[in-house]
């Protein structure tokens, strides 16, 4: 049989090379693919930003006061109890030095105008005004997110009356944080973000129905997922630190709020400062002297921000042993390391009980339940039911509180402010805010949360709270897959 031979200096496989272009375009992939996963590591493990993951010194004082909303529904009536906000109007009545507030939503739309939802943006919004008026002097400085310029699309409408009557108005820059979205916010940094945000919007508001159109750029900017998130109302005398916004179609929420005195507030301008200072504003907060204190009062607090508040929970859940009691009153309950904790300490004989929402809405929009129903599906299981669990009976408000409360003999804990026990709000991406009590169990405030959490539990004075199968026993095998592939992917909203 005749052999075919290949001609000289020819390759027989040359027939089937691909052209020189098309292995050129598997060198840009490679390249593309290495500039990617640079950009993604490195905006994951940067260092942080000056004063960003701050904690204070831990100091002694004589009382710390307590403050929360509740709304509660019986024979389709709703019930409004509010104390934060009412706080907040007499601290600004107070106040003779400065006034400074940084607060993630600061908005007076709501979707249902029939809804006679407490004004609490548009009270604020007057007052602050008015004491600016009356003391022009005075500094007074307003610190919020790009949530409520629909990241760019629009004006701040309870914000810009504010700058218009001299009031310092400062929108955070997030950029320089680390990112909590990397598959998606790599793709952002490496082009998306060179659009800009500004122009014509088009596109429903997801926030507010009926709200200002956004542009599609700004949704891409939106999708970082990343906020401002922290609460905190700051005078001379006193400050708030606090789960509530200032935002009026969050007017029914349950909240809580701890106003503290003395010279951490010096330590909290500091940490506001660092914020301001990831801009150019060129925004100066009061300079206030943390003077030394006598060592006098039982209560220890200590305020913490971003990653800080993580480590003051896992250290105070590390420390509860067989017997204590600890109680939980949480929006959203999902950071790994806190739930391995938390079950932990129930197998070793912490009685756990918790009180979450349901995660039926956010920004009036439905949700799926998660995290929270699969994470107490988790709880359950791995504890052999050991923690117990009772919804809030929310209607469209939400359970909004993030508190945790360690009970022992000699010592009681309470960890509180804007910071959800997730990874996004714990691990140093969103900007957070929250105060870390101690003292004795027999302290005011010690024992005006542990009443807090018994009313609720027990439904005392009004229908606050469902039993653990109310939302629990919907729960499907869906909601767990979806919810392992965003946990994974870090594709989550919360």
């Amino acid at each position: 049989m005749a052999r075919l031979e290949a001609s000289p200096g020819r390759s027989p496989a040359r027939g089937h090379d691909k052209p020189r272009w098309w292995r050129r375009k598997h060198w840009y992939l490679v390249l593309f693919l290495l500039a990617y996963v640079g950009v993604l590591l490195y905006h994951q493990y940067k260092p942080l930003p000056d004063g960003i993951s701050y904690a204070s010194q831990e100091y002694r004082v004589e009382d710390v006061k307590f403050y929360r909303d509740l709304t509660h529904h019986e024979n389709d009536i709703r019930h409004v109890d509010q104390e934060i906000f009412a706080r907040l109007e007499q601290m600004i009545e107070e106040a003779e030095d400065f006034i400074v507030i940084d607060v993630f939503l600061m908005d007076g739309r709501v979707s249902d105008a029939s809804v006679d939802y407490p004004p609490i943006a548009d009270d604020l919004m007057q007052q602050l005004i008015t004491k600016k008026s009356a003391n022009p002097e005075m500094p007074i400085v307003f610190i919020s997110d790009a949530v409520n310029t629909g990241y760019g699309s629009y004006p701040a409408d309870w914000l810009e009356p504010m700058k218009a009557a001299g009031i310092e108005v400062v929108m955070s820059n997030l950029h320089p944080l680390r990112d909590s979205t990397p598959v998606y916010s790599t793709l952002w940094r490496m082009g998306l973000q060179w659009f800009g945000q500004e122009g014509t919007g088009w596109l429903e508001n997801p926030f507010v129905d009926d709200g200002p159109r956004m542009t599609l750029r700004s949704y891409l900017k939106l999708f970082n997922i990343k906020a401002n998130h922290r609460k905190v109302y700051m005078t001379e005398r006193s400050a708030l630190v606090a789960s509530a916004n200032a935002h009026t179609e969050s007017g029914f929420h349950g909240n809580v709020a701890f106003e503290v005195t003395g010279p951490i507030i010096a330590e909290m301008l500091k940490a506001e400062q660092a914020v301001v200072d990831l801009g150019d504003s060129g925004v100066v907060l009061p300079d206030v002297e943390a003077e030394e204190t006598a060592n006098g009062g039982s209560l220890h607090i200590q305020y913490t921000t971003e990653g800080q508040t993580q480590k003051n929970v896992l250290a105070t859940l590390a420390r509860a042993g067989p017997g204590n009691e600890l109680w939980l009153g949480m929006f959203y309950l999902a950071d790994r390391q806190v739930v391995n904790a938390i079950t932990a300490a129930a197998n070793r004989g912490v009685e756990v009980s918790m009180i979450l929402d349901p995660n039926e809405t956010a920004f009036g929009r439905k949700k799926t339940g998660l995290p929270n129903r699969p994470v107490v599906q988790e709880l359950v299981e791995d504890t052999d039911s050991k923690v117990r669990v009772r919804w809030y009976a929310v209607g469209d408000e939400q359970y909004h509180p993030k508190m945790m409360m360690l009970k022992q003999d000699e010592r009681s804990t309470i960890i509180s402010g804007s910071t959800n026990f997730t990874k996004r709000n714990l691990a140093d991406y969103n900007l957070e805010a929250g105060l870390t009590i101690w003292g004795p169990p027999e302290a005011e405030v010690m024992r005006e949360v542990e009443a807090y959490f018994a009313t609720l539990w027990s439904n005392r004075g009004g229908a606050y709270t469902l039993d653990q199968d109310e939302y629990q026993n919907v729960l499907s095998q869906g909601q767990r897959v979806v919810y392992a592939v965003q946990t994974f992917f870090n594709l989550t909203s919360y």
